[in-house]
């Protein structure tokens, strides 16, 4: 090693410490996770936190969201269910996962620094039997988040829960759409409802708050197929997963930004767009799925789109035997968590 380089690296880094650096990016970061101290916040100690946020439970309920850039919301809700059910409790798996950021080293960014993003919390259901009325608590607590500017990042409950989410969130002009899922969850009535889990993006593009024309589905596959026509009708683009494979991803990316354009749009994530073997903990598993990797390159592929909002569903904890469900489910929400933060940059909105 050359002795020059030496003297220099021990001159700058020798006495150097844990919270500080030279590389002003990475400072930014630093100040934030070590606060002036020497030390990091302990992953197992306090209370846990979808992505470790601040925690500002009854925000809504006391009207504390004018400073407020992102709210992650838990929805514990799985009265949709057409398989296993389980997914209410999701919200609280993800909640416990640890380590997840606060850097996204492909973007660049720390989106907590970008925004001011907290957890307030789940929505507060008045029933735990009935689903139409649990739906309109739900479009109803959305409401106001978007009511005052606030874009919501949420972790479900079953897929059911995303349309009284894009009713709330389209409620001044249909949106567009990013849609990780083995199913297009575009089936008709069941069972006397319509409400279910496999229909929320038919019903919202006939509420009038999702543009089908402006909506990809990726990663589909399974044998419900038959059940998908409203896909097909309305003018939503389907990727299969055995085109993604075919296609490869940069040709997958650069269709999603042909199709949602530069106008406002949402992204959904159902963890069972995932193969199994990534993410066995979930309501309805499809053998042949997308990889953990190949998902977060989807969802970086995003970058640059308005996004305005997303969700990550179906987490099913009892089926989860290694977390890994869990995790996945984290790492999504921090993917979509860091679009929505360098659209708020792009706008000019700052933590």
């Amino acid at each position: 090693m050359d002795r020059n380089k030496l003297d220099i690296l021990r001159a700058r880094y020798a006495d150097t410490g844990a919270g500080q650096s030279h590389n002003p990016e990475f400072r930014k970061i630093l100040e934030q996770v070590f606060a002036g101290t020497d030390r990091r916040p302990k992953p197992y100690e306090g209370v846990s936190t979808l992505l470790d946020a601040p925690l500002r439970a009854q925000a809504v309920q006391q009207g504390k969201l004018a400073d407020l850039g992102v709210a992650l919301v838990g929805v514990p809700m799985d009265l949709g269910v057409t398989n296993r059910a389980g997914a209410r409790h999701g919200p609280r798996a993800v909640r416990s996962v640890e380590r997840i950021g606060p850097y996204h080293h492909v973007h660049r960014l720390a989106p907590l620094a970008e925004i001011a993003v907290a957890d307030i919390g789940d929505v507060p259901f008045r029933s735990r039997f009935s689903l139409e009325q649990s739906h309109q608590d739900i479009e109803d607590f959305y409401a106001k988040l978007v009511a005052v500017g606030v874009a919501p990042l949420s972790v479900g409950g079953d897929h059911s829960i995303t349309l009284p989410i894009l009713k709330a969130v389209g409620r001044k002009g249909p949106v567009g759409l990013v849609h990780i899922d083995a199913h297009c969850d575009t089936g008709g009535p069941f069972e006397g409802s319509k409400f279910h889990h496999g229909g929320p993006f038919r019903q919202a593009v006939l509420a009038g708050v999702l543009d089908p024309e402006r909506t990809i589905q990726i990663g589909i596959r399974g044998g419900a197929e038959y059940l998908w026509e409203f896909s097909y009708a309305s003018g939503m683009t389907v990727v299969h997963a055995e085109e993604f494979q075919r296609d490869g991803l940069a040709r997958t990316i650069k269709k999603v930004r042909t199709i949602v354009g530069d106008g406002p749009t949402y992204v959904s994530f159902d963890v069972d767009s995932l193969d199994p073997a990534f993410a066995p903990g979930t309501g309805t598993p499809e053998a042949g799925g997308l990889s953990t990797a190949e998902a977060m390159g989807l969802l970086r592929g995003c970058a640059g789109l308005d996004i305005i909002g997303g969700d990550v569903v179906e987490v099913a904890p009892q089926y989860d035997a290694t977390s890994n469900t869990a995790q996945v489910g984290a790492q999504m929400l921090f993917e979509i968590l860091a679009l929505v933060a360098l659209a708020a940059v792009r706008r000019g909105a700052r933590a």
